[in-house]
């Protein structure tokens, strides 16, 4: 394989990206089976995208409603290769752990039940019922339910979510930990304290009627494509489109639709009119910036501050003591282009819409940063009327639906009540661990059982090296997976991987749900042949899990739930707010949306106001002589799952082990393109190392780096966390870079 680097595009999808994502599908899922997945994915009927959140379209969807993403997902999932019983006994753990999680994607799927015993060396063919009773025998054996901790990746359905907290709450706790912690978690508790939801409160059809589109901290050309089309329909509607963000990314300057004939030749629709690189954790100072010049220009909504706001005097002093020296050294922005900037948001009638992704979320002032941004909506009136409000951007594609299900280590009283009515059971009510916190808990002991449903968590998670001990000191870790990963070979005493049914294969007739960014839950049906005829779905595995460890009890039937999903469905109505009517609604075409109370001004906060914040003004600094690294992902992966080794927007071909860098810090240490670099992280707790990465030369702001994620995670303190959240701050990693020698 090659190994190059090029200037950066200046434009996402097009051609490169049409065949891309046909060579992919078609070299892993064939043409027959990899064009049938590609009609089903997104359609109404078919299957929701195991990608990312990004919402389909409510009524007319195009033949293609996909993107290059979603069908490297689907390429993945579908593939033919298969491995089993005879792969593991080829393979030791030792030498899978040495291949790259590239090469562990592409084995193939996962199709039988496999158990590494103690003290062995290769997993091995285990049958179900041995395999359930093992977990059984393991839960039954710890001193308290709090000593397991129950995982949960994005991807799950929303039945096989709501059945598995079920499970974990009857069983006694509440760690339930996902991926929402390490992602949008700033984000939820943000919104939540500002507005009384923690959601997004746009739709599709909001970005069509915008004035201004606010993309800050995210890169939509690699983590959600499809945003893109929607971005070029506002723009060629009239809305202004800016970018914030330290990097300059081909997807938030030109796209070239693949589905027009012009960006199949190449032309692309321009997208970002201003595009303000931020240094790395400015963006507070930024936004703070952009609301003092508004209320300067007095082009803030008086009306609706005076009817629906809390805090605006005190927000008024803040704002005053902010400096333009203070402003201007934290953001990186000088004082013209943000007023510059206040002037495009208050030129017409302030239809702002801000989206946001990880970003803004993993940085240790996450919640204030995001605090921020609703500051400015609350100014200028800019929630909860068309072509306005906030639109946190998910990340895998059920993350939302997982904990509207109740995927929550503190779910408010309500919830818990009314389950514990329709179970007929004690639900506990002691928050459990959240991701940090089960990493904490598994390496001094508190936790010694892990359980995963989805997800990579030894390579999601921060601070890998320390992650990995957490886990080797379980007695049991268990992962329900399509695919092999690496976290199936950072093992505890015994070790369980259990195969699962993809969202694209066929569920005996059933359908799930999933809930998108913006609040709609829809069906999904898989179409496909299931790549093992022994495959259970994560609903199946779950109610035989609590059925061997529990025994039925109270009112839980486990399987009897699981054999009909529309049993589950009832269940959730009757436990869930806004799921009236669940199994008549989820077989409307294109579904249904969740109810919004900030949508409709309805304040569900203690004051029962919009509440501005006056959190004080802050930035990461790194001391002189160090950067601030962020870790973020290549074109070629999705999470931690690695498609290949080339980030086609940002000119890399056939290598990972990169460090993004300003050239004239290049200039500064000594070091050429392409040249190995060591980095040490510094923390409070000592030191961490990453050697012998090349060095990229970017277009981004001095003193800043990135790196890409998972294989710089190793760099993040596990005790480096957003406030409030306890998300861990993989955005702003003080670091030092020397040549290697």
């Amino acid at each position: 394989m090659s190994e190059s680097f090029d200037p950066p595009k200046t434009q996402a999808a097009g051609t490169p990206a049409v065949l891309s994502s046909l060579k992919q599908v078609f070299g892993k899922a064939g043409v027959v089976r990899g064009t049938k997945a590609l009609l089903e994915l997104n359609q109404i009927g078919g299957f929701d995208c195991p990608s990312c959140a990004w919402p389909d379209p409510d009524d007319d969807r195009a033949p293609a409603e996909f993107c290059e993403n979603g069908a490297k997902a689907i390429a993945s999932e579908a593939m033919r290769h298969t491995i089993g019983r005879e792969f593991f006994a080829a393979h030791s753990v030792t030498d899978l752990l040495s291949q790259s999680d590239a090469w562990h994607d592409l084995q193939g799927r996962l199709t039988e039940p496999v158990l590494l015993r103690e003290g062995a060396t290769h997993y091995e063919p285990v049958s179900w019922q041995e395999a359930f009773a093992i977990i059984a025998e393991e839960l039954s054996a710890l001193a308290s339910p709090d000593e397991a901790v129950f995982y949960t990746s994005g991807r799950a359905s929303n039945e096989a979510a709501f059945l598995y907290q079920l499970f974990v709450r009857a069983y006694g706790t509440n760690n339930l930990p996902d991926c929402s912690n390490m992602c949008h978690e700033s984000s939820g508790l943000a919104m939540n304290e500002a507005i009384g939801v923690g959601k997004g409160t746009v739709t599709l059809d909001d970005f069509l009627e915008a004035d201004v589109i606010l993309c800050i901290g995210q890169n939509p050309g690699t983590n959600h494509p499809r945003m893109l089309s929607t971005l070029e329909a506002a723009v060629k509607k009239g809305a202004k489109i800016v970018a914030v963000n330290p990097l300059k990314e081909a997807g938030l300057i030109g796209f070239a639709h693949p589905q027009h004939v012009s960006g199949l030749l190449g032309k692309s629709t321009p997208l970002a009119s201003t595009y303000l690189q931020v240094k790395v954790n400015g963006d507070m100072a930024l936004i703070r910036g952009l609301a003092k010049v508004l209320v300067e220009k007095d082009a803030v909504d008086h009306d609706f501050i005076r009817t629906h706001s809390h805090g605006f005097q005190e927000y008024l002093a803040v704002l005053d003591t902010a400096s333009w020296p203070e402003i201007e050294a934290m953001s990186g922005i000088p004082q013209e282009e943000i007023r510059s900037l206040a002037e495009t948001v208050a030129a017409r009638d302030k239809r702002l819409i801000t989206c946001w992704a990880m970003g803004l979320t993993q940085h240790r002032n996450a919640v204030a940063t995001i605090r921020e941004v609703v500051n400015l909506h609350v100014l200028l009136g800019a929630i909860g009327r068309p072509g306005a409000g906030l639109c946190p951007v998910r990340g895998h594609s059920n993350v939302q639906g997982d904990r509207t299900m109740g995927i929550f280590e503190k779910m408010p009283e309500a919830f818990l009540a009314t389950l514990e009515q329709q179970a007929g059971i004690p639900i506990p009510r002691e928050h459990g661990f959240d991701t940090v916190e089960s990493i904490l808990a598994m390496h001094n002991g508190r936790a010694k059982f892990f359980f995963g449903l989805g997800g990579n968590f030894a390579q999601a998670t921060p601070d890998s090296a320390f992650t990995a001990e957490a886990l080797r000191k379980c007695s049991l870790t268990c992962h329900v997976s399509t695919k092999l990963n690496r976290s199936h070979l950072i093992t505890g005493k015994r070790a369980l991987i259990l195969p699962c049914l993809g969202r694209s294969e066929s569920d005996s007739g059933r359908f799930i749900t999933t809930e998108n960014s913006m609040g709609v839950v829809q069906s999904s049906e898989g179409k496909l042949k299931p790549a093992s005829e022994h495959l259970l779905s994560e609903t199946d595995i779950i109610a035989r899990i609590a059925e061997a460890t529990l025994g039925d009890c109270g009112n839980i039937r486990w399987r009897w739930l699981a054999e009909d999903y529309n049993r589950l469905r009832t269940w959730i109505e009757a436990v869930v707010p806004g799921f009236e009517n669940f199994n008549d609604r989820a077989t409307l075409p294109g579904g249904f949306y969740l109810p919004n109370s900030a949508k409709e001004r309805i304040w569900k906060t203690p004051t029962a106001k919009a509440n501005f914040s006056s959190a004080p003004l802050d930035s990461y600094k790194p001391s002189n002589g160090r950067f601030l690294l962020q870790t973020l992902r290549s074109h070629d992966q999705f999470n931690t799952t690695i498609y290949g080794m080339d980030d086609r927007y940002r000119g890399i071909s056939g290598m990972r082990d990169i460090v993004f860098l300003n050239p004239k810090d290049m200039a500064a240490l000594g070091v050429n393109p392409g040249q190995r670099i060591d980095l040490t992280s510094h923390w409070n707790d000592g030191e961490r190392h990453l050697k012998g990465f090349r060095a990229i030369p970017y277009d981004m702001p001095r003193t800043m780096a990135a790196a890409y994620f998972p294989e710089a995670n190793v760099l993040v303190p596990v005790g480096h966390v957003a406030e409030g959240s306890n998300t861990p701050a993989s955005k702003s990693i003080e670091v030092s870079i020397k040549p290697s020698t």
